[in-house]
């Protein structure tokens, strides 16, 4: 009878996490997008949105939360109840950049948030103004170091993933280039055509087009591999072993979300991931699915937020 009467009182335990999971959703899903509208970030929060309320029987509504270098955003999920009904579409910002850019920040990088899965990582290309002098990324390396402090590059502002990708090869080429933020891709992009700047290694998607036209020169890709939307070109890795700048992208929940529910989630959006139809819409738009564990997504944000300390701190950059 002891035996028994202890089984039966465990039972509610056994039982209670299959219960939670099966019970939820039971209502919508707010996925926090740190951003405004219309943006990169946006539009993946949205491409996803759609299969996984359909996997979860309830919608997931994208909510745009913009401001503060993406910090706004995070905050709202920060702070949300841990029932698995707000969640953060992360971008490199809220965990991995901002604590190294920022004197304080409304919540905690680490404690505050629980990983779910990985995402998606996006080349940005490495491309220069066709009048300059360099063919490939070694000789723009030679270049650079022949004129110290006279090459200028572009990006859509401070502390985001161009910018960074920039001080990341001053960093690791060892060479003195000046930065030149802008509000946006498109006027960076204006300005490089033009010549008013030199280089710039910003979004692929955006670069490549006039590359292609011959308006601009295409030198690599910031993945560590060959990106498939461009395989005639290199990667910058292959001249600088170890660059690696492509921005990665993954799915949050607040910390103190239960384990079966970030159980649920994590299948749901690695069953889509794994989806050869919705992996051929990504690799169109010259994207890389990553799925992973909550383990592995919480593994590479803390070395992908040692790797970029290591470049802010080189490069003095803060945001106040």
């Amino acid at each position: 009878m002891r035996v028994s009467r202890r089984a039966l009182l465990a039972s509610p335990v056994v039982l209670a996490a299959p219960a939670l999971a099966q019970s939820y959703p039971s209502r919508p899903i707010r996925l926090i997008v740190p951003f405004a509208a219309g943006g990169s970030a946006d539009a993946s929060a949205r491409m996803l949105a759609d299969p996984m309320g359909t996997a979860l029987g309830q919608p997931v509504v994208v909510d745009n939360r913009p401001g503060g270098g993406a910090t706004v955003g995070a905050q709202v999920v920060a702070r949300a109840a841990p029932d698995g009904l707000t969640l953060l579409y992360g971008t490199p910002g809220p965990q991995i950049i901002n604590p190294h850019l920022m004197p304080s920040l409304p919540y905690d990088p680490v404690r505050d948030f629980a990983p779910v899965s990985g995402y998606k990582r996006a080349p940005n290309l490495f491309a220069v103004n066709a009048a300059l002098p360099a063919q490939d990324v070694a000789g723009l390396i030679a270049l650079a170091k022949a004129r110290p402090g006279q090459l200028t590059f572009a990006s859509s502002g401070i502390g985001s993933s161009s910018h960074l990708a920039g001080e990341m090869l001053k960093f690791m080429a060892q060479i003195d280039i000046t930065h030149v933020p802008y509000r946006g891709t498109g006027p960076a992009t204006t300005d490089l055509i033009a010549g008013t700047v030199s280089m710039a290694l910003d979004t692929l998607s955006i670069l490549l087009p006039p590359a292609r036209a011959g308006s601009l020169r295409a030198l690599a890709v910031t993945t560590p591999r060959r990106s498939p939307l461009a395989p005639d070109l290199p990667a910058l890795a292959e001249t600088l072993p170890g660059f690696d700048a492509a921005p990665f992208n993954y799915i949050s929940a607040p910390a103190g979300t239960p384990a079966p529910i970030i159980a649920r989630l994590n299948g749901v959006i690695v069953t889509i991931l794994n989806d050869q139809a919705y992996r051929a819409r990504m690799e169109a738009l010259g994207e890389e699915a990553t799925p992973s564990t909550p383990e592995e997504l919480a593994a590479t944000i803390a070395a992908e937020s040692a790797r970029w300390e290591q470049v802010i701190k080189a490069a003095g950059i803060r945001m106040e």
